[in-house]
Parts: structure tokens; sequence; C-alpha cells
């Protein structure tokens, strides 16, 4: 207890030592103390009162303690209090010290016999041992220390020759594992190591073996660590040999789950570490300097210093370079099933061994299981790589083609995907379409504003393309009839098509890389679509030039002035360059009827709407994007054509329904969505936002080099003919392309693709009824036929055998016309439908000038109604010989009204609601000429009341 070694005040100033023994008490204290009270309880209750401090340790300075708890200010009462309590706390401890003295004291004496004992038989013992030393000393004068040492050195020798051996056996077996570690058969190493450590501990009675088992230790773990180099290596060139070597090794370590664990960590290793050089070479290599400080920065920041020119060269080596990881894996994986069924085929000594066995499927199962998840973390690695490297440049302003290599290139990377783990790649997706929208977003607003220059700068001359043209011969559409590989652009497919069945990794087993860059064929792109006698190059148009400015090339009738034959003016000049070259061109078109009308600006349209499709078809979740920048491109050229050739403030006054509703609710379509309004100075009615005037386009407006305004050309016939047929040609492609289109379409968007063709492409050819009656409208001079049935007089008594003048004038206006028409057919071919509108429209208005003229008549006889019908039965016989056209247009509105002066007051009631085709100056030029005489002033105003209350709708 520490309590017993307390010390008086006294012995603590004297000894500070840190451990003494208790002092004990004299004679005279111990009477003292038996003195005392003898009350164990107040005893007990003493010594409990003592402080702790003073049984903390035996160097305690008590006096030290005590004196400085006295206060500043001291009291002798309380000290001397303080005192006595300090003694009787001493008192209490010596006197239960004394007490345990008393206790113990028989066992001191009986202690002390034995100890007198022990002295006796330690002094007999030394007797002993000098008797011993006398008789030893004896014994080794009498025995010979040179035979001992002998034997003792011969026994040594024996001993040291045995572990001689063993040490060489040792050192042979260490020096050949370090050449198998040399030549990297590691098993062998292994192997070796572990019969090492075998043979040391059969000597480890040997101070020395100890310090070689430490070092055969050491070798095992450098073996482990280039078994773990050995199996990153196999991460980017897998070599069956090699890889075979290193999961013998494991195995023969017992770590092949470990060895697959670490497989993992290094191809997730390997992904980083190849892109990430790839990258920074071309970093480096386009910033031209030393800086280091592109290696230090974090992948994604260093995508963002990728140039334009690199970006393509550097997508395609990360992709080769993400392929050889990729096939190294599918590679590990084809080895370790190759490798198990030729374990389950071949049986093994494990058979015998069932928990052997059991332990070996135990690591088949992970092992696989492991293999199997890692595809799809190494291909989410791939992914989230070319992820960032796909959004760190902005590729909006890319050339078309290299935006479609780019496009390849990740397609064919989605194919890899999908092979290797059945992936649908939707992080590539999503960044590739991100990508893309952004792009085809200005590429489109770029496209549009060329097409508007296109149209501002076309002439609307015709291209000269060969009779069996077909969009299939464009470059861009080829991809529509070949079955082409993802990765390969349109322009650069393969003749041979044997390997797109076959597996990726199976095609490129033994060599090449599916991301190889394919060299452009340029004879295999040449098209055939121009004419051969048409102006294909400069070179040929030179050559006709050339021939022009000889003279022998020319008929003498043609060097000589030009005579008109009905005027008999001669011209200063004779004929001109442009004539003689318009001349050869009009031959070279009639060779051509079947040839179809299109323009170069059409051309352009429908290459621009091939490399739409390419992208669409390349990349399926814009198609709906796609689609309709494609519909826009369609709208515009319609829009184009409508506003260079067909807007008229005529139409509404003709009452010939020109434009049907649907028409006009499709151009009300395109110029609200698309037309830029306030671009073209134009009354767009609220202002639009800035960004909704960033998705449209400025109308476009005619070339000034385009004349509509000359008699001479029918008012541009040509011209329109070439851009209305283009459009209707144009509507025809898209209606030949409407299948494919509607294959990529999302169903959700399929219903925008029917009102597109249903409303928009439809109503193409719909607009040649109001941009050939402009032709009609001012080809003939229908105000000259009115002034000549003015002069006519209707009144008369006798019934004419002979039609009146203005029938034969109508009529030649009709022979010129036809001519003219002629004329230009020679320009450019006309087909029958334009050829029919026009006739169509020609004769509708000169029959609704007929019409027109007897409604001014003031008077007439039943003998002038007979001169009407004859007047307009000799004008269709003379018009039948004329033109085709059958039956002949508004024939009846003439006849019908002709016959109408022939009514009475109850039929013409009946005939007036019946025909409101009619305008209302005609029908009351009925009541007033035909019943004017026959009846009477309320029966005539009730006819004019029943003509006041048609309502009659405008056509």
């Amino acid at each position: 207890m520490a309590r017993q070694g307390l010390k008086s005040p006294q012995e603590s100033v004297v000894d500070t030592s840190p451990v003494e023994s208790f002092r004990t008490p004299s004679k005279e204290e111990l009477r003292e103390l038996r003195e005392q009270p003898t009350d164990p309880q107040a005893q007990q209750e003493i010594i409990d009162s003592i402080e702790e401090v003073y049984f903390s340790s035996d160097s305690f300075d008590m006096v030290q303690y005590e004196l400085e708890k006295l206060p500043p200010d001291l009291n002798l009462l309380e000290l001397e209090e303080y005192r006595d309590k300090l003694k009787r706390q001493q008192a209490a401890v010596s006197k239960r010290v004394a007490d345990l003295i008393l206790e113990k004291q028989p066992s001191y004496v009986k202690e002390l016999e034995r100890v007198t004992s022990l002295q006796t038989n330690l002094q007999l013992a030394a007797v002993i041992c000098t008797n011993a030393r006398r008789q030893l000393h004896s014994a080794k004068e009498g025995f010979t220390e040179a035979s001992l040492g002998l034997l003792a050195n011969q026994r040594r020798r024996q001993l040291l020759t045995g572990l001689l051996k063993s040490l060489r056996t040792i050192k042979t077996l260490v020096i050949t594992s370090s050449t198998f570690l040399t030549e990297e058969d590691y098993p062998g190493a292994i192997q070796l190591c572990l019969e090492c450590q075998k043979a040391a501990s059969t000597f480890k009675h040997y101070n020395c073996i100890s310090e070689l088992n430490s070092k055969l230790q050491d070798t095992l773990e450098q073996i482990e660590e280039q078994l773990d180099v050995a199996l990153s290596k196999t991460c980017k060139h897998f070599d069956v040999s090699h890889y075979t070597k290193v999961q013998l090794a494991y195995k023969l370590l017992g770590k092949t789950q470990t060895a697959m664990d670490q497989l993992h960590m290094h191809f997730t290793q390997a992904i980083h570490n190849t892109v990430f050089q790839v990258v920074l070479g071309y970093v480096e290599l386009c910033a031209g300097n030393a800086d280091t400080k592109f290696q230090k920065m974090p992948y994604k920041d260093l995508c963002t210093h990728i140039t334009t020119d690199s970006y393509i060269p550097c997508l395609t080596d990360l992709c080769k370079a993400l392929w050889e990881v990729m096939l190294s894996y599918h590679l590990t994986m084809q080895w370790h099933d190759e490798h198990y069924k030729e374990e389950e085929t071949t049986p093994g000594a494990d058979d015998s061994n069932t928990e052997g066995s059991d332990e070996s499927n135990v690591g088949r199962s992970y092992v696989k299981k492991k293999l199997e998840h890692g595809l799809t973390r190494i291909w989410q690695d791939v992914q989230l790589k070319v992820k960032a490297y796909l959004l760190g440049t902005d590729v909006s302003n890319f050339k078309y083609d290299d935006f479609i290599v780019v496009l390849d290139v990740i397609s064919r990377l989605m194919q890899v995907g999908e092979e290797f783990c059945g992936s649908k790649s939707e992080v590539l997706q999503e960044s590739i379409k991100r990508q893309s929208v952004n792009y085809f977003k200005n590429y489109h607003r770029t496209r549009l504003e060329e097409l508007r220059m296109f149209l501002e700068n076309e002439t609307w001359e015709l291209c000269p393309v060969k009779s069996n043209f077909s969009i299939a011969q464009l470059h861009e559409f080829r991809f529509m009839g070949q079955c082409r590989s993802p990765s390969v652009s349109p322009s650069r497919q393969p003749e041979s098509t044997e390997l797109v069945e076959l597996c990726l990794f199976e095609q490129y087993l033994q060599g090449g890389n599916p991301f190889e860059m394919q060299i452009d064929n340029k004879e295999e792109e040449t098209e055939d679509v121009l004419a051969s006698n048409g102006y294909e190059s400069d070179e040929l148009e030179k050559s006709v030039y050339q021939d022009y400015d000889s003279d022998s090339d020319v008929p003498e009738e043609l060097k000589q002035d030009y005579v008109d034959e009905q005027t008999g003016d001669a011209p200063v000049k004779s004929v001109s360059r442009e004539t003689l070259r318009s001349r050869k061109r009009s031959d070279y078109n009639l060779n051509r009827a079947n040839a179809p009308i299109l323009t170069n600006t059409t051309l352009n349209v429908i290459r621009l709407v091939g490399k739409y499709m390419q992208m669409m078809n390349i990349l399926k979740p814009i198609a709906f994007d796609v689609i309709h920048c494609v519909s826009q491109l369609f709208d515009y050229y319609l829009y184009a054509v409508y506003t260079f050739f067909g807007r008229n403030d005529m139409y509404e006054s003709s009452g010939l329904g020109l434009i049907s509703s649907r028409l006009r609710t499709t151009l009300s379509r395109i110029q609200e969505s698309l037309i830029d309004m306030e671009a073209g100075g134009e009354n767009a009615g609220p202002h639009a936002s800035p960004e909704e005037r960033k998705e449209k386009v400025p109308s476009p407006h005619l070339s000034q080099l385009v004349i509509l305004t000359s008699s001479d050309t029918l008012y541009g016939l040509a011209e329109r003919v070439v851009a209305t047929e283009s459009l209707v040609f144009l509507a025809e492609q898209f209606e030949f392309l409407q299948p494919h289109l509607d294959t990529t379409m999302p169903s959700a968007k399929k219903p925008f693709l029917q009102q597109f063709y249903s409303q928009t492409v439809s109503t193409a050819s719909e607009l040649r009824k109001p941009i050939y009656w402009i032709v009609a409208a001012k080809a003939i001079d229908y105000e000259q036929m009115l002034l000549l049935m003015a002069g006519v007089k209707w009144d008369i008594k006798e019934i004419m055998s002979q039609h009146n003048v203005y029938v034969d004038v109508l009529l030649k206006e009709f022979e010129k016309f036809n001519q003219r028409l002629g004329d230009v057919s020679r320009i450019v071919r006309i087909p029958l439908p334009v050829s029919n509108v026009l006739w169509e429209h020609c004769i509708r208005l000169a029959n609704r000038t007929l019409v027109e003229g007897y409604a001014n008549v003031k008077k007439c006889s039943n003998e002038g109604r007979a001169l009407m019908q004859l007047d307009f039965q000799q004008f269709l016989m003379k018009l039948e010989k004329l033109t085709d056209l059958r039956p002949i247009p508004d024939k009846e509105f003439v006849e019908t009204y002709i016959k109408a002066y022939y009514l009475t007051e109850n039929d013409m009631e009946q005939f007036i609601k019946n025909h409101r085709e009619y305008s209302m100056k005609q029908l009351t030029n009925l009541v007033n000429v035909c019943l004017g005489s026959h009846i009477n002033k309320k029966a005539r105003q009730k006819l004019l009341a029943a003509i006041d209350d048609i309502d009659r709708p405008k056509r």
C-alpha cells in the first residue's frame, strides 16, 4: 500500500532520495503509540483524512508542500490547530505501522532461521567446488589437449561441409530466379523463389539463414511488382503468350482475384493516360513552343486548346488509341473464355480434391463476373473521355465535309460500343446531338443566306442536264442506294460490302483499325449529269464563242441585215453574238425534249437536301430538326418563285380563283414563320424579337437582269417557265424522298411531315395558275377587242352571214401568241401542262372579255343576238385549229350569256338566281337590254332588286 511509505517531515528535509524504507519506531514511541486510543474506526477516519498527495510518490517533499500551503497572513492559533491535526495523523499512521510490525514478528523470526541454514549450506557447497576444481586440474594434466582438439575440429568440419553445400544450393536458386525475371519467365521465377524458401526453412537454425529468408521475401515482392507492370502492358497491346505467363504466375502466388482487380485498375489508367497523351501531343504541336503548362492541365481543359485544323486528326487518333485498349480487353475476355473451356474439357488432378475444385470454381466465377461488369465500366470511361473532347471545341463553323467526318467517326465509335458491351452510347449520343444541333442551326442559317443570294442572282436560265437525270446520280444521294457502314462517308463507300456483316472485333483482330481515314477516290466521285453538248466548262463555252466570232460558220443570209417582214424596217445592227448563242442553245434544248427543267439554284437546293439527309441518316436523334430545315429550303424556294413571278394585285378582281385557299394559307405561313419582313423594309406588323429575326431570312429580290416587262419575250415567259417548272421538279424530288424521310422521322413528329407534304409540296404545281396568268393577261390586247366590240351595231334588222372584224383581230392576237409561244419553246421546253395553263388562261380571259363586251351593248335585236352567236362560233372554230385544249374553257360561260337574251321574265328571274358567275353589270344589262321593251317598269325593278340581293362570293 502506498500509504506505508509515508515519511516524517524531518526525514523529508534530510533525505530526498526517491526510495527509502519506513523508519522503525523506537521503544518509547511504541509505548506512546500503545497509550493512544485504540478505537479502530476513529483511527481509520484519521488516516482517511490524510491528503492523497502524501501517497503520490516516494520523492514527495511534504515539508515544502505544507510551507507552500501557508496563507500570507499567519494566525498562531490556526497554525497550532493545524499542527495538532498533522500530529494526530502522524500518530495514527505510526500506530498502524507498529501494529503491522507486531503482527509480522513471528514470520520474521522464522525467516531469519532459514537464512542461517542457507548460509551453512553455502559454506558446504564452497568446499565441494574447491575439491572438484582440484580434481579437474588433475584430469586435465592426465589427458592430451591436442587429441581432444582434433576430434572437435573434425566434427566442426563435417558440419560446415554440409552447410556449404546447402548455401551453394540456395545461391544457385537465387541466381536462376534473377535470370528468369530478366527473361520475363515469371512463373519460373516464382516457382524457384518458393523452392528457395522451402530450402531455407531446413537451415533456419543458422543465423545467416534468417538474412537469406529476408532477401528471398524481398525478391518475391520484387517479382510481384514486375508482374504488376507486365500485367499493365497487356492493356494496350495484348499478347497471348505474355498474358498466359502473367496469369500462371498469379495463380502460383494464389492471387488470381487480386490480379483481376489490378487489371481493371490498369485499364482505367490506360484509358486516361492514352487520351491525355494523344490530346497533349496535338496541343503542344499546334502551340509550337516548349511550354510545359499543358502537361499539368486537366484533360477537360486540355481539350479546349485543340485547334480547328487538328480537331479531326486528333479525334481519329484518339479513337484509334481507345480502340486498341478495348480490343485488348476483348482479347482478354476471349482468353479467359477459351482457358476455362480447356479446363472444363481436360480432366485435371483437382477432381480428387473437392475442396480445391470448389475454390477454383469460385475464382472462375469471380473473374467472369468482374470481366463482364468491367465491359460497361470501361465503355463508360471511353464515352466520358470522348465527350469531353467533343464538347471542348465549337464545331459550329466547321465545313460540312469535316463535320460529316466527325459524325462518321463518332458513329463508328458508337458501333464499337454496341459490339463491345451492347451499349446504346447515351453519353455519346447526347454530346454529339448537342454539337450537331448547334452546328446544324448555324449551317442552316448560312445556307439560307446563300440560297437567298443565289435566288437574287439567278437569271432563271436552263441548267443543261441529261434527259435521264436523277437525283440518285448526285454524290449527296448515293448513300440512299448503298448499305453504308456508319463510319465511312457516303462519298467514300468501299466497293466490296463483304466485311460489313463481320463484327468489327473479328474484322480487325489480326491488324488494322476501324478508324483509319479513307482516301477519297476522285475518279469515282465524278458525276455524269450534265448534257454532253451543254456548257459544262469555261473551255467549251469559250470554244463556242470562237466559233461565232468566225464568219466561216455563219450562213450568208445571217450576215445580211435583218428585215422585218411586216414593217420592212431594217435595224442598224446585224444579228448579235448573243442571238447566235441563244439560237444554238435553242437547237440544243430542242434535242433534249424530255430533259428536266431546272436551274443551277434548283440543283444547289437538291444537293443541299442530300447533305441534310446524310446528316440525318448518320444522326437520327436530330432527324426532326433536319427535316424541319429541309422544309424551310423548299418553303423559301417556293416563296421566292411566287414573289418574283406570281405576286399581282389583279388576282382578286379577275374572279378566276387563281390562288386556292390552301396555297394562300401556305404562303401566309411561310411569310410569318420564315420571312424577315423588317429586313426587307416591308410592313411586317408587330416588331419581332431579335431571336425570332435570327431564325428568319429577308425576302429575296428578283435580279435586275431578268426582264419581265418585254412583250417580245412574252413578259419573261422563258424565265417564268424555268422558275415554275424547276419548283415543280423540286416538289417531285421531295415526293420521291418522302418514304426515306418518313422512315427516319420520329413517330411523334410524323404529322409534321405529312402536313408539310399535303399543304406545301403538293401546292407547287398550283403556282402555275397565278404565274402564267400574268403572261396570259398581257399577251393579248383584250382592251382593243372591247373597243372594237363597242363599235359594232347590234340592233340590226336582218340576219348577217359575215362575222364581225373584232373576231378576226382576236384570232390574229391568238396566232401571234401561238407564234411567240413557239419562239419561247426554242429557248426552253414548254411542258404540256404549262401550255395548257397558258391557253386556258388566254381563252378564259378572251371569253370573259366577249361577255363583258356583250354586256356593254345598249341596244340589241334578235338579229343582233344571232350575230353574237355567229361571231362566237367563228371564234371557236378558228381557235380549235390553234390549240389542242379540249374542252374550250368557259365556252358555256359565253353561250349561256348569249342565250339569256331569249329568256322570258320568269325565266330571267330563275337565271339570275342560278348564275352567280356573272357580274351585276352583266346581269343588269340582260334585264335592261333583253327584256327592257317587253316588261313594265315594276317587273324590271323586281329583277334589278333580285340582282342586288344576290350575295356573290368572290372567286
